[in-house]
């Protein structure tokens, strides 16, 4: 298995306060020195690994599922840089207010950060391919909506996509709004929720399963191709760390591989 460097107070001058960062560098990142890797960023980073000093005993376990889709064949090996929420997760990770339940929005600092401050520092630090085509944004939830919110933002920074039971349905549905037609760069899309996967945040309902869809149509609509864009609806899938681990295999393998 590879490493995870966790970095410590690492300010964000766009946002104006300090942040933890968990850098894994994948077995090959030691053994190959001479080669150049791609980057998978991840959000809510303290659920990311299975690692002692993760926040919660269930996580996505990325290490494990990268390392074991490369040793199977199927994914080549990725950095995955993820980001520790901070106190005001919601407000982070929305790219828009929610008047429903009074969030205020930090997520346009939060992307800033990414991808004028993180990015940089990690394409300067580590052997990194820095081109849209091999760099990468996922998250789950509100994770999911910011990793979406980045891709139609920047497409000339993330060319790849993953967004888990992604609260597309969010701000009345302004990502749809924002998102009108194809960035006309090079594009993987991969979204994912339970079929009738459902959960009340503070007063507002969230249909997951339904929106996912059609935030999938949308984007076929706009554009998007069979080999740009993939939907996974699962029978039975919850808003829960253990359902994303179960999905992300799936995940990595169409949109890294």
């Amino acid at each position: 298995m590879g490493h995870v460097h966790i970095v410590r107070d690492l300010p964000s001058p766009q946002e104006g306060f300090a942040r933890t960062v968990r850098v894994y560098t994948p077995d090959a990142y030691d053994a190959l020195p001479d080669h150049r890797f791609p980057v998978l960023y991840m959000h809510d980073g303290q659920n990311v690994f299975a690692h002692p000093e993760s926040a919660r005993f269930e996580t996505w376990c990325a290490n494990l599922a990268l390392e074991h889709g490369v040793g199977a064949g199927r994914l080549e090996p990725w950095l995955i840089v993820a980001v520790d929420s901070g106190a005001g997760r919601m407000q982070e990770y929305s790219p828009w207010d929610e008047p429903r339940n009074q969030t205020k929005a930090r997520g346009e600092a939060y992307g800033r950060f990414l991808v004028e401050h993180l990015k940089p520092l990690v394409d300067r630090t580590y052997r990194t391919r820095p081109e849209p085509e091999w760099t990468a944004a996922m998250g789950s939830s509100l994770g999911g909506l910011i990793s979406l919110y980045l891709g139609c933002r920047y497409p000339e920074v993330f060319g790849r996509i993953g967004a888990l039971s992604p609260t597309v349905m969010w701000s009345e549905g302004r990502l749809f709004q924002e998102w009108t037609a194809h960035s006309r760069r090079w594009s993987r899309i991969y979204l994912d929720a339970g079929e009738q996967e459902f959960i009340d945040a503070d007063g507002v309902p969230l249909n997951y399963g339904e929106a996912t869809r059609a935030f999938y149509e949308h984007l076929k609509q706009v554009g998007y191709a069979d080999h740009e864009v993939a939907l996974v609806l699962e029978p039975g899938g919850e808003h829960h760390e253990r359902d994303w681990q179960r999905r992300l295999p799936t995940a990595l393998h169409w949109l890294l591989g």
